[in-house]
């Protein structure tokens, strides 16, 4: 539970009118039933937290709330503060950081969300709240393709009389077949290799070889039969990398298996049944505010998963392993012993 902090609060500085907005359907969403602004809002919280949360309380509905825009309105704090400050938010019942699947079929894209109250609300009432979000609000039209005129087929037009004088025949040759076009061969990759293949242009330390991109293909393939985009993918496997990375293909497999996305009902054989029958609306998905592992509300509590819930809870990260530090400090004296001179 939260102490109350009796000194002077920050006094957050208001948006600027040139606070850079999400892509529609993205951004900040206010929950809803909060009660009035008041000058003791937030009082109970950390004086950093306070200060954030006066920011974003203020910010409209759509504006980008990722950590890099934040930390440019909040020059007090960087970037890793910011992070550690929505975490805290997250636990207070401030905010829940959400992801939905919208659209249908190929037209299936991700949006991400972030739910902000006033009002601190406890674990029951964000798990109620999620489950029940109206599919007005959790749904973003996608517009449709523009149709491709077809070109009307055009005849050949008669022909004219040549003035010139008709020249003589030329003698009988053996007719020719016409020449072939060759069919195009098929894709040497799929997506989801070539997704892959590609990680190392975005970031150098994921590069990949071909041993590891046909390796971790499948698992990737999984990902893109759940209907996300190679964008997506791509983006979820590169988003808060470690500062070293000593083995690529190791890391990416445990990301593809521990983020693997739900798989959505599908909705194409309802469709063509009743047409007229409106989309099923897309469960929401808590994001930790951590770590960004997806999951059920009821399975973060706090918006945070299982291991980032036990780290906060025990206050800081777990204590190393006794036989572990035992067996470095051998190897540490068996090198020395095999420095000194002889």
């Amino acid at each position: 539970m939260a102490t109350q902090h009796h000194s002077s609060a920050l006094h957050a500085p208001a948006a600027s009118a040139a606070y850079p907005m999400a892509k529609p359907g993205y951004g900040k969403r206010t929950a809803p039933g909060q009660q009035a602004g008041a000058r003791d809002d937030f009082a109970l919280l950390p004086t950093r937290e306070r200060y954030v949360a006066g920011f974003v309380d203020h910010l409209p509905d759509g504006a980008s709330m990722s950590v890099k825009q934040l930390a440019k309105q909040l020059p007090l704090y960087g970037q890793q503060a910011i992070s550690t400050a929505l975490k805290a938010l997250s636990v207070a019942g401030h905010l829940r950081r959400v992801r939905c699947a919208v659209g249908a079929g190929d037209e299936t894209r991700w949006v991400f969300r972030t739910f902000w109250s006033r009002t601190a609300r406890d674990n029951e009432w964000w798990n109620t709240y999620l489950a029940t979000e109206n599919a007005s609000r959790t749904t973003v039209p996608v517009k449709p393709p523009a149709p491709t005129a077809v070109p009307q087929q055009r005849t050949a037009p008669e022909a004219t009389p040549d003035p010139a004088p008709t020249p003589a025949p030329a003698p009988a040759t053996t007719p020719t077949a016409p020449p072939t076009v060759p069919t195009p061969p098929p894709a040497a990759f799929s997506p989801a290799y070539l997704a892959l293949a590609q990680l190392g242009r975005k970031d150098h330390r994921l590069g990949l070889s071909i041993d590891d991109c046909t390796t971790l293909e499948p698992l990737a393939a999984q990902w893109l039969d759940r209907g996300v985009t190679t964008d997506y993918l791509t983006s979820t496997l590169t988003a808060g990398l470690p500062a070293q990375i000593d083995s690529p293909a190791g890391l990416l497999r445990r990301r593809l298996i521990d983020k693997l996305p739900p798989r959505l009902p599908d909705t194409t054989s309802t469709a063509s049944a009743a047409p007229n029958t409106p989309a099923p609306t897309h469960r929401l998905l808590v994001e930790c505010t951590d770590c960004g592992r997806p999951g059920p509300p009821e399975a973060l509590p706090d918006g945070l998963c299982r291991p980032c819930h036990t780290v906060h809870s025990a206050g800081g990260p777990p204590s190393p392993d006794p036989t572990q530090i035992a067996a470095v400090k051998a190897h540490m004296a068996n090198l020395r012993d095999l420095l000194k001179p002889v």
